[in-house]
């Protein structure tokens, strides 16, 4: 079947009665035909309504305002330029036309029907391939290119380009929402254009080409240079006359010498991979990406590519620590923390430090967690099965993992997969992630404590949280942060703030947990100061399965 195009009207401009018929009869069959007797009508016409038309056949000698001037006119207007012109002449000369922008030519009298039309087809065909890219091509605001066609010309500049030093920069506004946010839309839009005419601007002496790559990053190639602190200066003194706020501010971003053999994508991954590294640093504004920089991101992505297969062939190892109940006579087993360990087949040992944070920043830690979730799960129950005793196991939950709106389920199949209840199971969230969404992630956690789900709060005394969100937050444990039990005998405010978070968790009438406990001497000081359960080193470093069954038989 074929698809449904409506018909495109034509404009014909000519003063004599029978040339209009005359073209009138061939056209109308397949075209909407406007008829105008001279120049100036029409003009007026498709200024009026530029979009409306598709084609305009000229007559060549017009009364009043001659078709050369109109097409003068018309190529002094952007909107009316779109509009292919057809100059409709005898046998004279048509070198002035073709100059002015003319794009085809139909000589009179008309002799073949078919003709005409095919050359009316042909050029509209042209002009509407040609304004479909030049939509696609150029971003609105910016008048630099897309990300797609920018990406696309370098790969037809390159080949060319093989003799000279080039460089690939990123230009990253810091804080942009900010803008929108306290000037609004408008100025932001108004910023963005103004960057990208700065940058069209140094195009020609940088010999280079730009795109908009996003909301509020640009990207350049160019010819190398040796400095680009001019261009962030020039750049931020833009912004600085819109936006007084001093933390919205210009970060460049660069990889100098640019290698031919990789491609062009992974040349601005590692200009932009420099230009984060500085984001919050408001003593620098422009990173170049070195070979130290280039070491750790090759390694990143060797991990992220290995990541799969550590998960399918179980290169991720799942460690427990033994958390003990010190209050009463004698120290007792009380549960578990399930952690990350990664035994890389040629690598050996991967610190979680190393991959942690890289995959939370890339989305790749809900299936890392998930596989520890399920791994921790079953380890209870196979745990379970041959002691005839249960160890609860605390697991962790990413930031990331709060926002899958799945996650509820995922927890609650996992259980029932291993036929454990959630007493058995707990859950982790450091006390950052309350700061990122309070409000949402109190409704899951909620939810999940309203199913039986036991929830930590790790790392407490480090985040954000507010005395006032405290009596709102859904916790049935707090953990102390190992940063200051640590230093508590050392430090008289450390131990101060230990004190407090034991208070405060006495006030809220749930459980205290220390991580970081190392000596006998922080074992007696925590318990005198009330302190329900201690976590590290000193009991046992996180030890896989096989190892912990010691404490288990203990």
């Amino acid at each position: 079947m074929q698809a449904f195009k409506s018909r495109q009207n034509l404009m014909v401009v000519e003063h004599d009665e029978e040339c209009q018929n005359a073209l009138q009869s061939i056209l109308e069959e397949t075209y909407n035909i406007t008829v105008v007797g001279n120049a100036q009508e029409a003009l007026l016409l498709l200024m009026d309504s530029p979009s409306t038309y598709s084609l305009v056949l000229l007559e060549i000698d017009l009364p009043g305002m001659t078709s050369l001037e109109f097409l003068q006119q018309r190529s002094l207007n952007s909107s009316l330029s779109s509009i292919p012109v057809i100059v409709v002449t005898g046998e004279g000369s048509d070198d002035e036309c073709y100059k002015l922008g003319a794009d085809e030519f139909i000589r009179k009298p008309f002799k073949s029907h078919e003709v005409i039309l095919t050359r009316c087809a042909r050029i509209i065909d042209l002009y509407e391939n040609k304004n479909l890219v030049s939509q696609t091509e150029k971003d609105k605001l910016s008048g630099l290119y897309t990300l797609d066609y920018f990406f696309e010309y370098l790969k037809q500049i390159i080949p060319l380009d093989m003799g000279s030093d080039r460089d690939a920069i990123v230009i990253d506004i810091e804080h942009f929402k900010l803008i929108n946010e306290i000037y609004g839309r408008n100025v932001g839009d108004q910023i963005l254009a103004q960057i990208g005419a700065y940058i069209q601007q140094m195009l020609t002496s940088l010999n280079a080409i730009a795109c908009r790559a996003g909301a509020d990053v640009f990207y350049i190639y160019s010819i190398h240079q040796d400095n680009y602190q001019e261009l962030q200066t020039a750049l931020q003194g833009m912004l600085a006359q819109v936006a007084k706020a001093n933390n919205i501010r210009i970060r460049i971003g660069v990889w100098q010498y640019v290698e031919r053999s990789t491609d062009p994508e992974s040349w601005f991954d590692r200009a932009k991979s420099a230009c984060d590294r500085i984001s919050g640093n408001f003593t620098v504004s422009v990173a170049l990406y070195n070979s130290g920089l280039h070491s750790k991101h090759l390694r990143e992505e060797h991990l992220i590519r290995d990541i799969y297969e550590a998960i399918e062939n179980k290169h991720l190892k799942v460690y427990y620590q033994p958390k003990y109940a010190i209050q009463g006579d004698k120290p007792h087993l009380r549960s578990a923390e399930a952690l990350i360990r990664w035994i890389h087949p040629t690598l050996g040992f991967i610190n979680p430090g190393d991959f942690i944070p890289l995959f939370e920043s890339n989305g790749l830690i809900q299936m890392v967690d998930y596989y520890v979730w399920k791994e921790a799960a079953a380890q209870i129950r196979r745990w379970k099965d041959e002691y005839d005793f249960t160890v609860p196991v605390s697991v962790n939950v990413s930031r990331i993992d709060i926002y899958d709106p799945d996650l509820e389920n995922k927890f609650c199949d996992i259980l029932e997969q291993n036929k454990l209840s959630p007493k058995e199971y707990m859950i982790e969230i450091t006390e950052s992630a309350y700061s990122d969404n309070a409000q949402g992630l109190i409704d899951v956690l909620n939810s999940m404590r309203s199913k039986g789900f036991r929830i930590e709060m790790d790392d407490f005394g480090t985040g954000y949280s507010s005395l006032g969100m405290l009596t709102e937050l859904p916790i049935d444990i707090l953990k102390i942060d190992m940063s200051f039990v640590r230093n508590m005998e050392k430090n008289e405010k450390n131990k101060k703030m230990v004190e407090l978070i034991i208070d405060i968790a006495k006030f809220l009438k749930v459980p205290c947990i220390a991580e970081g406990v190392e000596t006998e001497s922080q074992l007696r000081t925590l318990r005198k100061m009330g302190c329900d359960v201690i976590q590290g080193y000193f009991f046992s470093k996180p030890v896989p399965p096989e190892e912990f069954v010691k404490f288990i038989e203990k």
